[in-house]
């Protein structure tokens, strides 16, 4: 990776960001818009600094002392948590990026003077780019939940891209796994996060895996069924959740003349059956499950099904192979600004015979978060290694929302079992 591929990396992130926030005023995005979001102008920060941290700081000889951690300061995220954010004395918008296009100046001009082949762990295969890069993306995804939340007048959404329409015979059913042995997790330095690390084999029982993503009609059924209201379709902490929450039906649905529409940023409609239901918790998931008479995968079970090709034992990056995802490929890269109907990108099929496992929603599994047999923590703890435990559940496979350079199938992601601001949907499992 030459100083030409750098910037060119942290220049695609950066456009996409801003491209984002452009349709709004600085008090939009100055406000706290639910305190599950931090203010966007908070996330513009925090980028610019962690860009700052480990392309000026911790690489090349005139790194001023390297610090593997997080940033100090206003923008730590543990220091300041979500939910305080709001109440800090941030920058203005105008200074903000001011303060982002200064750090960029200063990190180019920094890099035009790094030995980008010096030996140093950060530079192999370019990772500690692709790290700075990953992170801009994953916090553009957090800025589209924080404005799908925005109250007022909607996000107006730059739609760029329309999504295929739904095919005439839509994909479904459930596809076998004969059981054994399979490659979980990557060995990649240059773009795969230490959590991904190492691939390792694992002897995977049979089950039996949903074909697509629970659609917005099955989702609707159990609905209509009393899904809410049937108790025993609910884990203990599910029940409690859903009788707080005072929960009906998935976040952003709401009734209108005698049916359900729901609001995907600044489009509203009724809610369309072909399309794979989203905002959903883990709890809703598991209840639906249950009600289906199935269960969710574990996320062995999920990595199994979108990238392992048992006829030649071996492994995909994606769920088609190892070219990187384009539009023909999945619905990613946010421009579209919503899901498709499933089955609508006829390559994204796993050998496995599974549709869509990359891209649309985020995928709850079982699993806690953990790091694997083997996990080394690198560059810093605060990324992985301080959520592993119980408290959270791991979702898969990206969402409309998530950038390609932000997903693979080895990608981990994990949150709290009750969000659902997140971009999360679901497919059942069996052993059956």
């Amino acid at each position: 990776m030459d100083a030409a591929d750098v910037a060119h990396l942290l220049a695609d992130a950066r456009l996409r960001t801003l491209l984002l926030i452009a349709p709004l005023d600085a008090e939009a995005l100055q406000r706290q818009h639910s305190p599950l979001m931090s203010p966007i102008v908070w996330d513009l920060g925090h980028i610019a600094h962690f860009e700052e941290l480990w392309l000026v700081r911790n690489i090349g000889p005139d790194a001023e002392g390297r610090q593997f951690g997080e940033i100090p300061g206003q923008y730590n995220p543990f220091e300041n948590p979500r939910s305080v954010r709001g109440r800090m004395a941030l920058p203005s918008l105008a200074e903000t990026l001011d303060v982002m296009a200064g750090i960029r100046r200063r990190v180019l001009d920094h890099l035009s003077r790094v030995d980008l082949a010096d030996g140093d762990r950060l530079l192999e295969d370019g990772f500690v780019f692709h790290l700075v890069a990953q992170h801009e993306h994953q916090h553009a995804e957090t800025i589209l939940q924080a404005l799908q939340l925005k109250g007022g007048e909607p996000y107006p959404a730059p739609r760029m891209v329309e999504v295929p329409a739904a095919p005439a015979s839509p994909p479904g059913g459930m596809v076998r796994f004969e059981g054994g042995e399979v490659v979980v997790g990557t060995s990649d330095h240059a773009g795969a996060y230490d959590n991904e690390r190492p691939a390792h084999r694992v002897r995977v029982a049979p089950f039996s895996m949903d074909v697509t993503p629970v659609t917005n009609g099955a989702y609707l059924a159990f609905m209509e069924a009393g899904g809410y209201r049937e108790r025993s379709h609910w884990s203990d902490e599910g029940w409690a959740w859903k009788e707080e929450e005072g929960a009906v039906a998935p976040l952003y649905w709401y009734r209108e003349g005698g049916e359900w529409h729901t609001r995907v940023m600044d489009r509203a409609g009724p809610v369309d059956p072909a399309h794979p239901v989203c905002h959903v918790t883990f709890h809703e998931a598991e209840a639906y499950a249950r009600w289906a008479g199935k269960r969710l995968p574990t996320e062995v079970e999920w990595e199994t099904a979108a990238s392992w090709d048992a006829s030649s034992g071996t492994k995909r990056v994606y769920p088609w192979g190892d070219d990187a995802p384009t539009a023909l490929h999945a619905n990613l890269d946010q421009l579209a600004f919503g899901t498709a109907p499933v089955g609508a990108y006829p390559l994204n099929v796993s050998p496995m015979g599974c549709h869509g496992m990359i891209g649309d929603v985020w995928e709850w599994t079982t699993s806690s978060f953990r790091g694997w047999p083997g996990y080394e923590t690198y560059p810093y703890r605060e990324y992985s290694e301080v959520f592993f435990g119980d408290e959270y559940r791991v979702l898969r496979g990206g969402s409309w929302a998530t950038r390609p350079g932000a997903i693979r199938a080895t990608f981990r992601n994990w949150d709290y079992p009750i969000r659902r601001q997140i971009f999360s949907g679901f497919r059942c499992a069996s052993d059956e």
